[in-house]
């Protein structure tokens, strides 16, 4: 792939949409909330940090010839390391590991300890997995009090609730994944515990089956099961495994959790079984951890080594081998430089020294080499591929014990009697808002979209494309923004006449591909990746629950060490669908016949020329239902007009009117009385009520929410752009908002 001018010389090359990422979530800021920093400086503050650890074990190494080549590494997009460490390198807070897992005790003491240290996780910037399987089964006696335990979904909701309110201040929000092994008596509460009812009580996990052989063998021959109480280690009795599969399926299908983890699978590639098994893993699944431990990833970018051989493109194995020797060396001093939130997380870290090293930009590589991501040759670029950054990640491992020692606990470990510095390498992980920063696709997954617009402040339209397809559709003589809003629509470049048929075979996007095909895609990663790989099923919106079932089956038999789902449609948060409707529509609409008991809302107040007015607005599935306005120190009369605008404007809205036509009716009626007020010139008290309303509703303020990504989505919280489930998570590819952290 050609290099940009400007990119030349290891100046960074940034997209307007990563200059955007990059303000809003990593560079320093002032006491004023002001950038105080560059593109350029945040990646010297970065590689300055982590080579200072070369002293660690050479009083004479070149720390500042080590830091130039990290800093060279990172801003030729070749490998990025994970947020935190973008972010805190270098700074006060200094915590650079982007996963953690912690011990769930059976006590109150052990039950808020954990939610303390998650706390603290969270405000650092990491996200944290839990394994509530040892928490004894509701209404199970407590023998201090004489009452009876109230269940482990229960007290998920008091972790669900102490991360709301510590995400609130961070540049990262925080995010939980909760695994309840198939066995425990609860475990039927726990599938359902995100049904659609219960969907915001658990806002801020993931939620994922801890299945074993023994109860897939059962599945597999319609047995029975043991449960088995984790206070007494006896069972209370047995359920139908295939009954308990059919609920764990039907919910997958109908919500998209919880997933599936396989704990013997992932006890198998254990690499420290001497220490203890792995119960759990971090909120996006592609990290099992020992309780107590972290882990420090980065991503290589794979559209950064293609190379072309007598006119064929292919992957440059040789410039790949350097960055990953170097990434190995990089994250290994990650450890070393990082500031653990626990005593007890930094011992377990430095005793293991897990590293994992992933990649990215996977779909575009393929772009480049003209092989189609649905195709048996991808499958074998994919194996081909980590294969080799597998092996050479091991082989810098070892160099690198050869130079500072093996790690710690190796005789406890699979690599007893070798040299090994790292007790793992690689990992496949969420990287949305770093490829986005690398400009190039997420992790191992296809591309969700070609094209898709941005919204920008003065309302012009800015076309973001995927920048292998613009290259070749500027050389091939059919760009055009014509095109590109075709493609919007559609989702899609099957079936357009003006594009080649053989790209057309090539540009595939995800709901192009077939579920079996991403089950593959990711058992061909797993087979050499030592920890796990974070990918979604897409499934399109009239599957059904067999759909899920058989991605579950192959997800087993494939020896995955997880599996996520997403049918397009089935969250109340819908992301990037093409289902034609965003889900919880017609929930909606029928809405206006009944209020709902609950609902949540907020309360702004705006300056009028009739006095303060109060505007309160209580919303509906992430949608405003109805407004009451209260206008303070004011006669009976206005405060009865503003009464009627309040109830007229529920009514428009629980009629399933948008937010949008409302604000359009009645922005700018001018009154008798208009005053200033920051944010501009408030006509009435009516033109103020579509104040608060844009203000909450519409990106940036302008009135013009754009919905057209043609995938008729639900729309980005932070920028109202659409949002993809990939990687385990929630991603916008315009902002960078993400729900997993």
């Amino acid at each position: 792939m050609s290099t940009p001018k400007n990119q030349e010389n290891s100046i960074c090359f940034l997209t307007e949409n990563a200059r955007l990422v990059l303000e809003r979530r990593y560079l320093k800021k002032d006491d004023s909330g002001n950038v105080s920093e560059t593109p350029e400086q945040m990646f010297r503050r970065v590689a300055g940090h982590i080579a200072a650890a070369e002293k660690n074990y050479n009083e004479n190494a070149d720390i500042k010839g080590v830091e130039e080549k990290f800093y060279r590494m990172m801003t030729e997009f070749r490998f990025l390391p994970n947020s935190p460490t973008l972010m805190n390198a270098g700074r006060a807070l200094g915590q650079l590991a982007a996963c953690f897992v912690l011990p769930v005790e059976d006590s109150i003491d052990g039950i808020f300890d954990a939610v303390k240290n998650a706390a603290t996780i969270h405000k650092s910037g990491g996200g944290t997995g839990f394994s509530f399987s040892r928490l004894r089964p509701e209404n199970s006696r407590v023998g201090s009090t004489g009452g009876v335990a109230s269940g482990p979904v229960s007290f998920m909701k008091i972790f669900n609730t102490a991360t709301e309110q510590v995400k609130q201040g961070g540049t990262r929000r925080g995010a939980n994944m909760a695994i309840l092994r198939v066995d425990h008596p609860d475990i039927l509460s726990f599938i359902n515990s995100k049904s659609s009812d219960n969907q915001k009580e658990l806002n801020n996990f993931n939620i994922s089956v801890g299945v074993t052989d023994a109860f897939m063998d059962a599945v597999y021959n319609n047995g029975d099961y043991e449960l088995i109480d984790p206070r007494t280690n006896l069972s209370p009795g047995k359920l139908n495994a295939s009954a308990v599969y059919d609920e764990l399926v039907r919910q997958a299908w109908a919500t998209g959790d919880p997933g599936i983890v396989f704990l013997d699978e992932i006890n198998r590639h254990n690499t420290t079984p001497g220490i203890g098994d792995i119960e759990s893993t971090n909120p996006c699944g592609e990290q099992p951890l020992l309780p107590m431990e972290a882990c420090n990833l980065g991503s290589v970018n794979l559209t950064r080594f293609v190379t072309v051989k007598e006119g064929t493109p292919a992957v440059d194995y040789e410039g790949l081998k350097k960055t990953v020797h170097l990434a190995i060396r990089f994250l290994d001093n990650t450890i070393d430089m990082s500031r653990y939130p626990l005593k007890d997380i930094e011992a377990m870290v430095h005793g293991n020294r897990k590293v994992g090293l992933g990649v990215m930009g996977f779909a575009d590589l393929l772009f480049a080499l003209n092989i189609p991501y649905d195709s048996p040759e991808a499958i074998d670029t994919a194996q081909e591929i980590m294969s080799f950054v597998r092996n050479e990640s091991h082989a810098a491992s070892s160099a690198l014990a050869g130079e500072r020692g093996s790690f710690p606990n190796i005789d406890q470990s699979i690599f007893k009697g070798q040299t090994m510095r790292n007790a793992t390498t690689t990992t496949i992980a969420p990287t949305g808002t770093l490829s986005i920063i690398a400009g190039c696709s997420s992790g191992v997954e296809p591309v969700f979209a070609l094209c898709f617009e941005r919204n920008v402040m003065d309302g012009d339209r800015l076309f973001e494309v995927n920048p292998v397809f613009e290259k070749v559709a500027r050389e091939r003589g059919f760009y055009s923004e014509s095109l590109m809003e075709e493609i919007i629509r559609k989702g899609t470049v099957k079936g357009n006449p003006d594009i080649p048929v053989e790209l057309k075979k090539v540009f595939v996007t995800a709901h192009d591909v077939a579920p079996p095909v991403h089950i593959r895609m990711q058992a061909a990663f797993q087979r050499h990746t030592d920890n796990a790989v974070s990918k979604t099923v897409n499934l399109p919106g009239e599957a059904g629950e067999d759909d899920v079932r058989l991605i579950y089956d192959q997800a087993y038999k494939l020896k995955c060490k997880g599996v996520t789902v997403y049918r397009d449609g089935s969250k109340d948060h819908q992301v990037l669908s093409v289902s034609g409707r965003k889900t919880g529509e017609n929930d909606f609409l029928s809405a206006g016949k009944e209020r709902p008991n609950i609902l949540e809302g907020f309360t702004e107040k705006i300056k009028t020329g009739m006095g303060y007015l109060y505007v309160t607005v209580s919303e509906f599935n992430n949608r405003p239902f109805e407004i009451f306005a209260t206008i303070g120190k004011s006669g009976k009369s206005t405060q009865a007009k503003t009464e009627a605008i309040g109830r007229l404007i529920s009514l428009a809205l629980r009629s399933g009117i948008e937010v949008e036509e409302i604000i359009g009716q009645i922005k700018g009626i001018r009154g008798e009385h208009a005053v200033f007020q920051e944010g501009g010139l408030v006509y009435s008290i009516p033109d103020a009520i579509s104040k608060v309303l844009e203000k909450r509703y519409m990106p940036n303020g302008n009135g013009k929410r754009k919905r057209k990504n043609g995938l008729k989505s639900n729309d980005c919280p932070d920028c109202g752009q659409p949002i993809a489930f990939e990687e385990g998570c929630m991603t916008c590819h315009s902002c960078g908002y993400t729900k997993c952290g």
